[in-house]
């Protein structure tokens, strides 16, 4: 079996490396938001959906996007529906929204559950017959979006430079993900300014969030030097300027620098997909709500120990990318000085090494409902069997006193 599953892998290498993933245009800073809205290219007073969520709203952080869709002369139309874990009622609610109003475009302005529920919206624009369930898996829309612009006001998902799209299906209780070329926005404008409200626990988690996407990006046996050189460029932003972000929220170079290191991993893990730290957060996140960037970061080091020596090699040229160690050490002591780092910047961070909400009891499923993701879609260096899993989510688990 693990040898059809490394066969799939070639083949979707083989599809990245030969046909290639779109790219959005990227702007960054107050002045790149006004040329990415002109480069729409709308007529006046054209209606364009604006999906946030009801916090970033009422605190007014999507007013300097509204401010500036104005500014030229368009009209926006607010949904701010969208939940922390987007479900097919928020999709579809944002889709009739969109309808109703006639609207021309989509910019989605949140994180990246906001961001994930726009391509989402765009697709059933372009797919009006179809479910939104339909869409979880490969290639299943197959049909250009709406003219869109993703605007990130967290620096972890990286979802304004993906294929993928995240979703809730509440009535399995699971969550789905679509990914196709075409669900990768054609414009992302990069505000450091609507980042620097984050409390410093959110602020942490995602660029958590982001970091764990480049470094399951250089483990893929799909890596590339493209997606490496991306994917390190993103673990030394964020080591050098989390620490700051997170003492001190107002400081823009931090903010712009974690953003771009973001936007970075994005396009690395998009290219060679994630692994089994993502497939098993993303059931803790469907089953008890957990938010994904802290369910990442307490399954980080849990899954990098479970490795072990078979990603010695890749940790050490992270750890020398990054300063991190001595070039005169050997492969494994440059590995385990990038454990140290990690292992220090998370207890910097204050970030928790176990979750309550884990129950004893949901073990073996989610680690069933966990492999089944992972396998065959996700390129691992190394395959998991069930009692691996088992343990890692043991190992995570807080035990009532």
């Amino acid at each position: 079996m693990h040898l059809l599953y490394r066969c799939y892998h070639f083949v979707l290498k083989s599809i990245v490396r030969f046909i290639g993933i779109p790219e959005p245009q990227l702007y960054q800073g107050t002045q790149g938001l006004k040329d990415a809205i002109a480069d729409l290219s709308l007529p006046d007073d054209a209606q364009v959906l604006v999906v946030t969520d009801k916090v970033l709203n009422e605190r007014g952080i999507i007013q300097p996007v509204l401010t500036a869709l104005y500014a030229q002369n368009l009209s926006p139309v607010v949904y701010d529906q969208v939940q922390p874990n987007p479900t097919i009622k928020n999709i579809e609610q944002g889709y009739q929204v969109y309808n109703q109003h006639h609207c021309v475009a989509i910019v989605s302005v949140g994180g990246g559950s906001v961001l994930d529920a726009a391509k989402l919206i765009g697709a059933r624009v372009v797919k009006p017959k179809r479910a939104v369930e339909t869409f979880s898996g490969l290639f299943k829309v197959l049909k250009t979006l709406p003219p869109n612009i993703a605007i990130p006001t967290t620096a972890g998902t990286g979802s304004e430079t993906t294929v993928a799209a995240v979703f809730n299906d509440e009535k399995q209780g699971k969550k789905l993900a679509a990914a196709d070329f075409c669900l990768v926005p054609q414009r992302a404008v990069l505000l450091s300014q609507l980042t620097t409200s984050l409390p410093g626990g959110i602020t942490a988690t995602t660029a958590i969030d982001a970091l764990t996407h480049a470094i399951e990006a250089i483990l893929s046996i799909n890596a590339t030097k493209l997606t490496n050189d991306r994917a390190l460029e993103a673990c030394s932003l964020i080591f050098a300027h989390l620490p700051t972000a997170y003492h001190n929220g107002q400081d823009q170079k931090a903010r712009e620098k974690l953003l771009y290191a973001s936007f970075l991993a994005g396009q690395a893990f998009t290219r060679t997909s994630v692994g089994y730290i993502h497939a098993i957060s993303h059931q803790l996140t469907a089953r008890y709500g957990t938010p994904h960037g802290l369910a990442n970061a307490v399954l980080l080091l849990p899954v990098l120990h479970w490795y072990g020596s078979r990603i010695h090699r890749q940790l050490a040229m992270i750890a020398r990318h990054c300063s991190l160690t001595s070039l005169d050490y050997p492969v494994e002591q440059q590995a385990q000085d990038l454990i140290a780092h990690i292992t220090q910047l998370l207890a910097q961070l204050n970030i928790q090494t176990q979750l309550t909400e884990v129950l004893s009891d949901d073990i073996q499923s989610l680690a069933v409902m966990a492999l089944d993701e992972a396998h065959p879609d996700y390129p691992v260096p190394h395959f998991m069997a069930l009692p691996d899993c088992q343990n890692i989510l043991t190992q995570i688990r807080a035990c009532s006193s």
